[in-house]
């Protein structure tokens, strides 16, 4: 056997002991750490320190959304329904409110219990809102008012995964396979 074999050979074994690829969008390198001061769905006021200790998953939406937020919500269910209940126990989905005109702690509590005990909704002033958003790089805006005063809020369908210590860590796109997902989410908590 040649003598150049031997490195080449050991160079591959150690790269495939090294750390296991995210399946989702590796974001550790790329986005600041979880922060805020936002009111929840109980109408207190909270900061990103209260979800420490777990595996925070962040989204923006509104209520009103007729599509891309009850899709998204409802694909993290399924994704956690996937993973054992100690696994599932870890990981907290806080959906941040884009349209605090509608959206009062009332209105949230009313919409994320209907996916489940760990989905939690955060709302605030403009300003809150506007400063936690630019903190991510994501953007939202509102249309026309309808005669009714009804309008749609165009906001992106990513979710930025967090792990217990509120570092960013992935982002999960609805394009994303749902074996990623699960996989994913179950390495971060066990990351922990």
């Amino acid at each position: 056997m040649p003598r150049w074999i031997i490195p080449v050979l050991v160079t591959l074994w150690l790269a495939g002991c090294g750390e296991q690829a995210w399946q989702t969008k590796d974001i550790s390198d790329l986005m600041p750490p979880l922060a805020f001061e936002l009111v929840d769905e109980n109408g207190n006021e909270v900061t990103a320190d209260r979800f420490l200790g777990k595996s925070t998953l962040l989204f923006f939406g509104f209520t009103h959304c007729p599509d891309v937020c009850p899709t998204t919500l409802a694909r993290l269910d399924a994704a956690t329904q996937r993973m054992d209940e100690a696994v599932r126990d870890d990981i907290r989905v806080l959906f941040v409110s884009v349209d605090p005109r509608r959206d009062d702690p009332e209105t949230l509590r009313t919409y994320t219990d209907a996916f489940g005990p760990q989905f939690i909704g955060l709302t605030g002033d403009k300003t809150a809102i506007d400063e936690l958003t630019r903190r991510y790089r994501v953007t939202y805006g509102y249309g026309e008012e309808d005669s009714n005063g009804n309008y749609d809020v165009s906001h992106s369908s990513a979710v930025f995964a967090f792990n217990d210590q509120g570092e960013a860590r992935l982002l999960i796109r609805d394009s994303d396979p749902m074996d990623a997902v699960v996989a994913d989410l179950e390495r971060l908590v066990e990351d922990a």
